[in-house]
């Protein structure tokens, strides 16, 4: 009988962390689960005793390397667990993340529950959700450029300091505005509450199926941010006689805009599958993530279980 196998995608710069996944590997050996890690990652963690057999089998980080496992168990902050969704997606296995950063708003479970978080790994006791994700193609003159995605956001930003990017932002075939500004963000429901939320964009329930537009710093009445249907197609064009830009994703993904580049964004192909182990409602997690004033509610509570 093959043995299970969880893909761990680790924050190695820190030394708390390699203590944290020397003790995923003992505690999931215990369970029968084997480890799939990457060498470059696990170098420096001292994973103590196995039993034969259970050693961490060691892989490198390319996309879809996570195939064949049941989970990718991603130690670390928000962007470990976009680098880990570059290998988990093309092969659909969920993304559980356990935040041993700062604010973490993707992860899942904190560090201090890990263990809680392990064992309904290893009893099955989780559900899966899938996050929306947004294609990109990059074009000019007609010509194909590049063609990425994003989980969060894929955003159109100028390339110069000194100089104002000036783009036409369009909406299922039709212009909606034009505007001098530092950027445009076309983010999902997931990363409403990262770069998007930083240029004034709202939040996003994650279950909401939308797309939302956000303008970052512009010059123009017109500039507000957007929420758009999930199945719109947005273009922004940037100005042929104006500078170049550059499209990111998710801040891994780059791509050099020349001027006169078109970038079309819509609902991704392939979406991002992520594990669900408590249910705990989206509203607590923006409470205790961004430390929100909730004194003197007087609601009653939902009881439990």
């Amino acid at each position: 009988m093959t043995a299970r196998e969880i893909l761990v995608v680790l924050h190695s710069g820190r030394a708390t962390n390699r203590r944290t996944a020397a003790m995923v590997a003992e505690r999931l050996a215990k369970s029968g689960v084997r480890l799939r890690v990457i060498g470059e990652e696990w170098a420096e963690v001292e994973d103590g005793h196995l039993p034969p057999g259970l050693a961490p089998r060691i892989v490198t980080g390319a996309p879809g390397c996570a195939e064949g496992a049941e989970v990718v168990l991603v130690l670390g902050g928000d962007g470990t667990l976009l680098r880990a969704a570059e290998m988990a997606r093309p092969v659909g296995v969920p993304l559980l993340g356990v935040n041993l950063g700062r604010v973490g708003f993707l992860a899942e479970a904190e560090e201090e529950s890990l263990p809680q978080a392990l064992d309904a790994v290893v009893d099955g006791r989780y559900e899966i959700e899938e996050r929306m994700t947004l294609d990109a193609v990059a074009r000019r003159n007609g010509d194909l450029l590049a063609t990425t995605w994003a989980l969060n956001e894929a955003t159109v930003e100028k390339s110069s300091r000194e100089r104002i990017l000036e783009v036409v932002l369009e909406v299922d075939g039709r212009p909606v505005s034009a505007f001098g500004c530092d950027g445009v963000i076309c983010a999902t429901p997931t990363g409403s509450t990262a770069y998007a939320f930083s240029a004034g964009g709202p939040l996003v329930w994650p279950q909401v199926e939308a797309l939302l537009l956000a303008p970052s710093n512009a010059h123009a009445l017109f500039a507000r941010p957007m929420v758009i249907g999930p199945d719109s197609e947005v273009a922004i064009e940037v100005d042929a006689t104006g500078p170049p830009a550059v499209l990111e994703c998710d801040g891994r993904r780059t791509v050099t805009l020349p001027p006169g580049a078109r970038v079309e964004l819509a609902r991704g192909a392939v979406p991002v599958r992520m594990v669900r182990l408590d249910g705990q409602p989206f509203a607590d997690r923006l409470v205790r993530k961004f430390d929100l004033p909730v004194r003197g509610w007087r609601g009653a509570p939902r009881p439990a279980g």
